[in-house]
């Protein structure tokens, strides 16, 4: 049975009890709150089905997250990237499949299938982001805020768009300018049977 599970704060969110799913998650404070405004407006403004102006929006999401001229770029700290990458990989075989991730200076890209018995992705993510962001603040002497309460998540629909995910997910440090080659980026990580470079 396919139990679904909808909710929206800022975004809107939909959750299955399967399938393949697709999360970005940044830090608090890795958007200034005048370009999260301005984000908004051109996605209150987007005509309902107008797939170019939402692709248009998270593009420009997308290239202000990458410029990295905002916030704390904590996660290029190697000893806090590796703490993010073993709370991905700790859930593995648990609730998901890990099938990708990038851990970004200020952001991180996760790709995942999920198993049978898993404790559902609003756990899942919660539990991730608990546990790195309290190591982290250990790491950096500090307290507070971490993570962006919400993510953006999207299930992925076909193999074709999975094929497109995975791309986009290991190029970033490329086309953010962080190496030149996708191999090269130490906090990327692909499952054998799903590299697609």
């Amino acid at each position: 049975m396919n139990d679904k599970h909808f909710h929206r704060r800022n975004l809107p969110h939909l959750y299955l009890s399967d399938g393949i799913y697709f999360i970005t998650y940044r830090l608090a404070d890795s958007l200034p709150s005048d370009k999260v405004t301005e984000v908004k407006a051109v996605k209150r403004d987007k005509k309902l089905g107008d797939k170019e102006k939402f692709k248009r929006l998270l593009k420009k999401y997308d290239e202000i997250l990458d410029s990295g001229l905002y916030g704390g770029k904590y996660l290029a700290n190697s000893e806090i990237a590796e703490i993010c990458k073993y709370s991905l990989h700790y859930p593995d075989g648990k609730d998901y499949e890990l099938i990708c991730y990038c851990v970004m200076p200020n952001h991180i890209h996760l790709v995942f299938e999920l198993i049978e018995g898993n404790k559902g992705i609003s756990k899942i993510m919660q539990s991730i982001k608990r546990t790195s962001a309290r190591k982290s603040n250990q790491v950096l002497n500090q307290s507070g805020k971490f993570w962006q309460d919400e993510s953006y998540d999207r299930l992925v629909r076909d193999e074709k768009e999975l094929f497109f995910i995975i791309r986009y997910v290991l190029m970033n440090p490329v086309n953010a300018g962080l190496v030149t080659i996708w191999s090269d980026w130490k906090y990327s990580y692909c499952r054998s049977e799903y590299i697609v470079m």
